[in-house]
């Protein structure tokens, strides 16, 4: 097999996804073993879920958006509460560096971050983020968020995390800067990874509702 046709999809301890472009290649398997995993995310209790949407283009039209409202419908079939925040259209500043925070206090900014987004996040169990890829990272409605985790570091630490992200090109290295970015917030942050969807040769709304992937973030979202 061709390395740059494959992408791996994966979430905690449960189901693993080989994705070939927007087709799945390989399917779940060892039922019994993995819904024995699953219930470990969740503990078989409901959690609160904060789904951070990032694309500056409209639920019609978003491929990302697509994503993250079938991975919703999964988690809400689950019986999980969701939260989600429009990053794109909501009134947000990025970090200014002026350590008014502390790292454990209120931002500088009232905008909706503070008011609406951060109390969501604190009590929240699973921050999932969602972008589509800009030029090898996300967006940069979602970083301006990623940055603002500086006023909470501590005390949104150790909580769960999943990211979505789609994106027009297919080789084997597109996702790959984001990914580590990825990869190493969840370090830094000491989360613990729920799931990976990396949706490439998904550039329009048509392309990503023809894919797999929208099966795979639901089917994650119902696992957890």
């Amino acid at each position: 097999m061709n390395r740059r046709n494959f992408l791996k999809v994966v979430g905690l301890g449960a189901m693993t996804f080989y994705l070939s472009g927007c087709g799945l290649a390989a399917t779940e398997n060892k039922k019994e073993s993995e819904a024995s995993a699953q219930s470990s995310v969740s503990e078989g209790k409901p959690m609160k879920i904060v789904v951070i949407n990032s694309s500056p283009h409209s639920e019609e039209q978003s491929t990302s958006r697509y994503l993250a409202q079938r991975f919703v419908d999964g988690a809400k079939n689950a019986g999980h509460e969701i939260f989600v925040f429009d990053a794109a259209n909501e009134e947000t500043h990025p970090c200014k560096g002026c350590d008014h925070c502390g790292m454990d206090g209120d931002c500088i900014f009232n905008d909706a971050i503070q008011t609406k987004l951060m109390p969501k996040m604190l009590e929240a169990d699973l921050l999932v983020l969602v972008t589509p890829l800009y030029y090898f990272g996300m967006s940069a409605q979602l970083k301006t968020i990623v940055d603002r985790f500086y006023s909470r570091t501590t005390k949104l630490g150790g909580k769960k995390s999943m990211m979505i992200a789609t994106a027009w090109n297919t080789a084997d290295w597109t996702m790959e800067a984001l990914k580590n970015h990825y990869e190493t917030l969840v370090r830094y942050m000491s989360w613990q990874d729920v799931g990976q969807v990396w949706a490439t040769g998904c550039g329009t709304r048509s392309m990503v509702e023809r894919s797999e992937f929208g099966d795979t973030a639901f089917k994650i979202g119902a696992a957890l």
